[in-house]
């Protein structure tokens, strides 16, 4: 006598074929979404997370309210090495005011910059780089520091790949930033860089508008020249976003506690602390950098985002590390 199956058995079949064809749907739609990261588990890591705290109906479900991501920039975002962008700016900025002050050829720290050979890498303390970046950061209003800032990043070089700085950002996190907002998610910038340096080109290169970018800010003075307002950058700085500063900043600038938390160095473990470490389901990544080929390989000891402490939080704390070498695929947008 022929067998003919149950419809039972048909459903279950029919079933598995489901739950087959949904996962590997879930799995093209993560190629797709980040291209440029390898098949390895930190995407997946990634890419479960989002799935599910976005699936309505699901046990670890976020509301698009709660659902707010902050990234570092320097070293999480661009290249940071050999020096960080900002402070080629401040240098070249130095020279550039250098005709209108020769007494600093002859003072600290600014001396040192003007005897520097044509690599312009020179070693200066926090102290000193403080100094560096109130002289050529401040006294003008905020519209004309902007307009020096955009001038500067149209034209300002990487000194090892000859490549814009706003072409030195990273591929992989660019497809993350847009996966991310296409799940709803808010993505913030969360950085120890001037809040007005970035702001100028963040949108454009990043997507990310400037009401939501944090960083260290200096005081304002609101004045009025020749009879309409000005908001003047003073030489005072009125908070540092780096290390412990970045859980204030995001409680006085974004108001939540995010839910996801990416960064590079130890200026940024306050940050993934202070978002993994409440309730419900939260993620944190640290970009490792192990690739000196595409871009450089380095975490402790090193002048530029150090990685140590960080580092070895990362088991004990869940977090994700990423290996530039063996996760991405491709580094920068330009690169093969």
């Amino acid at each position: 006598m022929k067998h003919h199956p149950s419809h039972g058995s048909l459903r279950s079949g029919r079933l598995v074929l489901f739950l087959a064809g949904f996962l590997w749907g879930l799995h093209a739609l993560a190629a797709e979404a980040l291209p440029s990261w390898n098949d390895t588990a930190p995407r997946r890591a990634l890419t479960d997370f989002v799935d599910r705290v976005t699936r309505e109906g699901g046990a670890d479900y976020l509301p698009p309210s709660a659902r707010v991501a902050v990234f570092d920039n320097d070293g999480t975002l661009w290249c940071e090495q050999p020096m960080y962008p900002q402070v080629a700016f401040a240098v070249d900025r130095l020279r550039a005011l250098a005709p209108q002050h020769p007494e600093w050829r002859r003072q600290a720290p600014f001396k040192k910059l003007f005897e520097a050979g044509p690599d312009r890498l020179v070693s200066v303390s926090n102290a000193d780089l403080i100094e560096i970046i109130k002289v050529t950061h401040t006294g003008m209003t905020t519209e004309e520091f902007a307009a020096v800032v955009r001038d500067w990043i149209a034209t300002a070089r990487h000194p090892r790949t000859g490549r814009l700085y706003t072409e030195m950002v990273y591929q992989p996190m660019l497809e993350l930033l847009a996966h991310l907002r296409s799940r709803q998610f808010r993505t913030f910038i969360v950085s120890g860089g001037g809040v007005e340096f970035m702001r100028v080109w963040a949108d454009r290169v990043y997507g990310v508008p400037p009401d939501q970018v944090v960083g260290t800010t200096f005081k304002n003075r609101y004045e009025m020249r020749d009879g309409g307002p000005v908001i003047l950058r003073l030489p005072e700085i009125e908070f540092v976003d780096d290390g412990p500063g970045k859980p204030l900043g995001i409680q006085k600038f974004i108001g939540q506690r995010p839910v996801m938390a990416f960064g590079n160095s130890d200026g940024d473990l306050q940050m993934l602390q202070w978002t993994t470490a409440a309730a419900g389901p939260r993620f944190g990544l640290l970009v490792h950098h192990t690739d000196s080929v595409r871009e450089y390989a380095y975490d402790d000891p090193s002048s530029v985002g150090q990685l140590n402490a960080a580092l070895k939080a990362a088991p004990g704390a869940g977090w994700t590390v990423v290996s530039m070498k063996e996760d991405w695929a491709r580094i920068f947008p330009w690169a093969p």
